[in-house]
């Protein structure tokens, strides 16, 4: 039976979980300007007509806009997407003109933009790290315990007792190692190395691609190779050495991420499996029926999100104006501002399209629609 979730439990989840996200990232990008002493015009969180705000003694208007599907600091100075100084700003007095955002050297700049997806990424290791020290790490022996009947793993010829040492030709030590990879890789070929009786060899395989369900009726594709693992135990991990683990997992989040994305790419993932605002705030809200930490983990993943998106090299992403800062840096010189205006028209038009079909793909996934 399916668990039920209030409908309020939506908005609420989409809220909890988004708002202080954009929030965080966007104070990332206006902490570090103030602290390179740019001048913040305004903080928004959202998009759109402003619903309530004030101004402080800076000058800096805080608002909540009426659109909660991100936000932005505009700094003094920066009035257009490639961030070309416009007429006001060379007219502006030589100590007012120092404070505004184009005035900056290029690593400062860079800096500013950059420190959103950091901040993101803070986050995920913070809760990460928090999660190691409270529940500790968990260690799963490599060696095969039993095989499934009937399942590729037993085509393949592995049996109870064998010890996985490789997985596509790096070491070993765990066996969530291969656990994680094969869940996030089904159809994919794997070349497996195993000890049994001293000696190695490795077997090449396909991982099988099978459909799972869970409590909601959410469907994900994952692989599965029919294998379990002899035993674990739960280690205990300090302060240090959480923080540590926590950026280990936060890379291994975001490879799985590019791996996900490559597969539907080449078709091995179907492109439903692609989410917007509709299903994100569908898996919040059923994740904050099942408690704060299972909330919490979700948090930790879309800010890991937030992050790698915000980086990818599209114009009006923060990446995008990471790339133009790479270029000018290898050039001496910033390219020009008709080039960046078509960049960032293609980039803006880019990201209201996939926005556009991740939402349509939200709503045909809805139960009304036949999902």
């Amino acid at each position: 039976m399916l668990d039920s979730v209030q409908w309020w439990m939506y908005p609420l989840g989409f809220l909890l979980l988004l708002g202080p996200l954009v929030t965080l990232h966007e104070l990332g990008h206006y902490l570090v300007g103030r602290w390179f002493g740019v001048k913040a015009v305004a903080f928004s969180v959202g998009f759109g007509r402003e619903i309530v705000g004030f101004t402080d003694r800076r000058g800096t208007r805080w608002k909540l806009s009426a659109l909660p599907l991100g936000g932005y600091v505009q700094f003094a100075g920066d009035m257009n997407p490639a961030s070309e100084p416009s007429a006001e700003w060379l007219a502006l007095p030589p100590e007012e003109r120092a404070q505004t955002f184009p005035a900056k050297p290029l690593w400062q700049k860079a800096l500013i933009v950059a420190a959103g997806p950091i901040t993101n990424f803070l986050i995920a290791i913070a809760i990460l790290a928090a999660f190691n020290v409270s529940y500790g790490r968990v260690l799963v022996s490599p060696e095969i315990s039993a095989v499934t009947e009937g399942s590729a793993a037993e085509a393949a010829g592995i049996r109870a007792g064998d010890t996985i040492v490789s997985l596509d030709g790096r070491d070993v030590a765990e066996f969530t190692d291969v656990q994680q990879h094969v869940l996030t890789s089904p159809g994919s070929r794997i070349a497996l190395g195993l000890e049994r009786d001293g000696v190695r060899r490795v077997v090449d395989m396909v991982v099988p691609s099978q459909v799972m369900r869970d409590r909601f009726g959410n469907e994900s594709r994952i692989g599965r190779l029919g294998i379990m693992a002899a035993g674990s135990e739960i280690v205990p991990v300090g302060p240090i050495e959480s923080v540590g683990l926590a950026v280990t997992q936060t890379g291994d989040i975001m490879v799985m991420m590019v791996r996900n994305i490559k597969q539907i790419i080449t078709g091995i993932r179907p492109v439903s499996e692609l989410g917007g605002p509709i299903k994100m705030a569908k898996f919040s809200g059923e994740q904050l029926t099942l408690g704060w930490p299972q909330f919490v983990s979700l948090v930790a993943m879309v800010s890991i999100n937030l992050a790698f998106i915000n980086l990818l090299p599209i114009p009006v992403l923060d990446g995008g104006h990471l790339a133009f800062y790479a270029a000018e840096a290898i050039r001496r010189k910033p390219a020009s501002a008709r080039s960046q205006e078509w960049a960032f028209r293609t980039g803006l038009a880019f990201v209201l399209a996939l926005m556009l079909f991740v939402t349509i793909n939200d709503i045909a996934s809805l139960p009304w629609f036949g999902g």
